[in-house]
């Protein structure tokens, strides 16, 4: 019988934000790619709150970006707000985020897909895998489809045998009003995999129109230069900006809210999982802080032009009643709408420990995990993995390589390497705080650290590389520029002392007084005409005087922490992976033998993260190479 349907190198399962940047990636690269989805009016749904972005979480964005992918220029283009956040702190703080327009950001991941070369799209739910000795052919759909593919990358999010709750109400789906999807658990436990269950929620949606928003606290974006992707000059997003607003709760929503615990899923045993501890729901909110008085709320509009608002702060799974009863208690919620209540969503995962640095799995060649399926939370994380999945998936095909990235070159590279090494007890989330080497890993500094890789991958075009040179010969050429160029006293003084600062006694080199806390770069064009008159002539974008200028103020920094990074690195560098029967190795803790085998790390410095081996057992294992 005639195959009608054309064999694939590599087939992902899942359009969310992990699904659609591994297969842009990999269909870029070269590779022959067919993405399935449930449901192709939801890609790269924002299931939860319409934002990209925040703490740590904006630098992995500018990373992805860095590094060719799409999240960071298609946040850009559906940006109803951007601001940069932790201003007040230094530039290793700094984390963009922006506001998006929900379906404006799928309708463009959906154009994007439909117009790279080499990706076809099928929607259907794939319910299993084809395995033959322990290596992925492809995947059978439910409707009796079979794809072949040499390599399979699943995405699939919170719908492996998704379950939701509303107070004592439970139903199945991996979204609401979306279908769970069944089979691929219970083929992969046969397999040999580990699974568990985490749970996430979601707040309540608002109808924007029955809300004083006179009584809530305005916070509004920024129109500044800032932007997620490092080309976003290269085109235009005139969709009207809107604000976010503020409210808060109080000792009577409280109340109301906790007459509704005894029917909580969280309270009365019906959720067993774990769930996310840096996004806790508002009942876990008032249990774990009984104490505080009230709690901060953000209103979000979910678009341009829509009425609908998300409430951020106000994750629930209490009954619908009690949602809309408490909310009502809220100043300026007093005649509030809803859309609908928030939810609490549980679904499988599988114990990332159980993949390589690549993303492969350990058990089946050519199966790769990405996003929430890994135990994580966050469109940015699911991202990053679904991009280095692809990468990883399309270079071990082709070319037989990986690519890694390191703790010091990479948010993206702390984040898997805390995944494959450490394991997940809840979902998790990426902090600036589980980084040693922040001040490397800046959001201004992604393109420069990134981008040549990038481009060597083939994933960074020309166009982008080119514009990339520039920025770096621009940078560079200012840097020259401010540390060669004098001023005197009169020049500069009465800036200086209008901010506290000593008065200069005889010339300096710019530099200098750029080196001063109080003085920023932008002081000085006023005051020093040749030096507006240098970046004019240069055509120096605000990003790039930046850019200059962090790279001279903090230079002490950087380079102190990049000594610290080259001197820790050897252990990075030192190959283990294959070398060893860790359970024959009596010289090492039982727990440290235990560990290394199950987790097979790939360098000393990775053993050296694992939870349970010691500095004892790592001496070891350096002895044992000869170290």
């Amino acid at each position: 019988m005639e195959n009608l349907l054309p064999d694939y190198d590599i087939i992902v399962v899942g359009a969310g934000h992990a699904g659609c940047e591994a297969a842009s990636a990999a269909a870029h690269l070269g590779s022959k790619v067919l993405l399935i989805t449930l449901d192709m009016n939801k890609i790269a749904q924002m299931s939860c709150n319409p934002a990209i972005g925040g703490i740590a979480k904006g630098q992995i964005v500018r990373e992805i970006d860095a590094l060719g992918g799409m999240t960071g220029i298609i946040t850009d283009q559906s940006s109803i707000q951007f601001r940069m956040l932790n201003l007040s702190k230094g530039p290793a703080m700094w984390s963009p985020r922006a506001q998006c327009d929900r379906m404006k950001f799928s309708a463009n991941w959906r154009h994007s897909l439909e117009n790279t070369d080499g990706l076809d799209m099928w929607q259907d739910d794939a319910v299993s895998l084809l395995i033959e000795n322990q290596q992925v052919k492809g995947v059978k759909t439910s409707f009796g489809a079979i794809f072949y593919a040499r390599r399979v990358i699943l995405t699939n999010g919170t719908f492996l045998n998704g379950l939701m709750h509303i107070g004592r109400v439970s139903f199945s789906g991996g979204r609401i009003a979306e279908p769970a999807t069944y089979g691929l658990t219970a083929q992969l436990k046969e397999l040999g995999f580990e699974v568990g269950r985490m749970k996430t929620g979601t707040p309540v949606r608002i109808d924007g129109r029955s809300i004083d928003f006179s009584k809530l606290t305005e916070q509004d974006g920024e129109n500044d230069f800032h932007c997620f992707s490092f080309i976003h000059f290269d085109y235009t997003n005139d969709l009207v900006h809107r604000p976010c607003y503020m409210a808060y709760t109080n000792e009577r929503v409280h109340e109301a809210l906790r007459e509704g615990f005894a029917d909580s899923p969280l309270f009365n045993g019906t959720i067993q999982s774990v769930g996310p501890r840096y996004c806790p729901s508002i009942e876990t909110k008032l249990n774990t802080f009984a104490d505080k008085n009230c709690h901060h709320l953000f209103l979000e509009p979910e678009g341009e032009t829509t009425n609908e608002f998300y409430l951020n702060g106000f994750s629930s799974s209490l009954p619908w009643e009690i949602q809309l009863r408490g909310l009502r208690l809220i100043e300026g919620f007093e005649q509030v709408k809803i859309f609908r209540p928030g939810y609490a969503i549980e679904y499988d995962y599988f114990p990332p420990t159980q993949l390589y640095h690549t993303l492969e799995t350990k058990l089946i060649r050519g199966l790769y995990f990405a996003g929430q399926i890994n135990g994580t939370t966050g469109y940015e994380e699911a991202a990053a993995q679904g991009l280095m999945a692809g990468v990883n998936a399309h270079l071990s095909l082709h070319f037989n390589k990986d690519f890694i990235l390191n703790r010091d070159e990479a948010y993206i590279g702390v984040l898997i390497d805390d995944l494959v090494t450490k394991g997940v007890d809840e979902p998790y989330r990426m902090f600036t705080s589980r980084a040693e080497y922040r001040i490397l890993l800046r959001q201004d500094d992604a393109d420069n650290r990134l981008t040549p890789k990038g481009y060597e991958l083939g994933l960074v075009n020309e166009n982008r590389h080119n514009i990339y040179i520039d920025k770096i010969r621009k940078r560079d050429l200012l840097i020259h520029y401010i540390q060669n160029c004098s001023v005197k006293p009169e020049e500069v003084n009465s800036l200086l002392e209008s901010l506290n600062s000593t008065p200069l006694k005889q010339g300096v080199k710019l530099v200098e007084v750029l080196s001063r806390p109080q003085i920023e770069l932008s002081q000085l064009f006023e005051i020093i005409p040749v030096l507006n008159d240098f970046i004019k002539a240069h055509a120096i974008r605000k990003e790039i005087i930046e850019a200059a200028e962090i790279a001279l103020k903090y230079s002490g920094y950087i380079e102190r922490e990049r000594m610290l990074a080259d001197k820790l690195s050897r252990l990075e560098n030192l190959i283990i992976a294959g070398k060893f029967n860790y359970e024959e190795l009596t010289n090492l803790s039982i727990e440290a033998r235990q560990k290394l085998s199950k987790i097979q790390p790939r360098t000393i410095g990775q053993a050296s993260r694992i939870s349970g081996v010691s500095p004892a057992d790592i001496n070891v294992l350096l002895i044992l190479m000869g170290r």
